[in-house]
């Protein structure tokens, strides 16, 4: 469905594990590196977007406690608190559809980017034989192309040393990247969560629930699926956690960034 998508990722990729062969080392791959690249850059490219994204939500976060005192004076009146909601945003000539737009454009390209991860013979390398032959290490992940804890068929566990050196527990009882991506989730989460105003309760315990279910659903996610894509999504988190709290914190006013 998004192939049209994938298949330029895919040579990007493959482009950058070409460009980088030469450093592939024992401990870090060119496979691990050339996907930690390419999702820097697809996240630079996509950065104009995010950035409107996360001032949208400082925005927010400055009109929160005006929109608190609305909702403490017409919470019983849902009409009413809806109108002087859509008046004070007027009045900071901010919409809050603002942050929206630029997370629906985001999505197909993050979409096809984990189809390219979870199928990378077929966008990346079109040589199953090849593919199967290349370094795929990742620090204690012997290869990024099975799941974190995967027993291969001679007994060894994938993600169970580091340059010859035994890494009892870590990846093998306990995926660490999948750990890593399960909470590098829940950080922004939390984060983008925190410049949200809500409504009542039930919207608050409802936000709570997902910030609880995303950090669990994407851990279950990356033990099940090649950790090249735990990797990804890591990187990707790191990297929006970082920019968000620059931007959050910057002393910038968000109504003069939001021009």
């Amino acid at each position: 469905m998004l192939d049209f998508i994938a298949v330029p990722i895919g040579m990007l990729v493959k482009l950058l594990y070409n460009m980088v062969l030469v450093v592939d080392t024992e401990i870090l791959s060119a496979y691990a590196i050339s996907i930690i690249l390419s999702t820097i850059i697809f996240k630079l490219v996509l950065m104009p977007l995010t950035l409107k994204q996360t001032k949208s939500m400082k925005k927010m976060q400055e009109l929160n406690p005006q929109i608190k005192e609305l909702q403490e004076k017409y919470g019983k009146d849902p009409q009413t608190l809806q109108r002087k909601q859509m008046e004070l945003y007027k009045e900071a000539n901010y919409s809050p559809f603002t942050g929206c737009l630029p997370m629906l454009l985001q999505f197909p390209i993050l979409i096809a980017f984990f189809y390219v991860l979870r199928e990378p013979v077929k966008f990346i390398f079109q040589d199953q034989a090849y593919f199967d032959t290349i370094n795929k290490t990742f620090l204690w992940i012997s290869d990024l192309g099975f799941t974190e804890n995967y027993v291969f068929s001679d007994g060894i566990v994938n993600g169970l040393s580091m340059g010859g050196i035994e890494l009892p527990f870590i990846g093998a009882a306990v995926p660490i990247l999948a750990v890593i991506s399960g909470f590098t989730t829940y950080l922004t989460t939390k984060m983008t969560s925190a410049g949200q105003p809500t409504v009542n309760e039930q919207q608050q315990s409802t936000q709570k629930t997902m910030n609880m279910m995303m950090p669990i659903m994407i851990f279950i996610f990356s033990i099940q699926f090649p950790s090249g894509l735990a990797l990804y999504w890591v990187v990707s988190n790191i990297f929006q956690a970082v920019q968000q709290y620059v931007i959050m914190n910057s002393s910038k006013r968000p109504k003069e960034e939001l021009k």
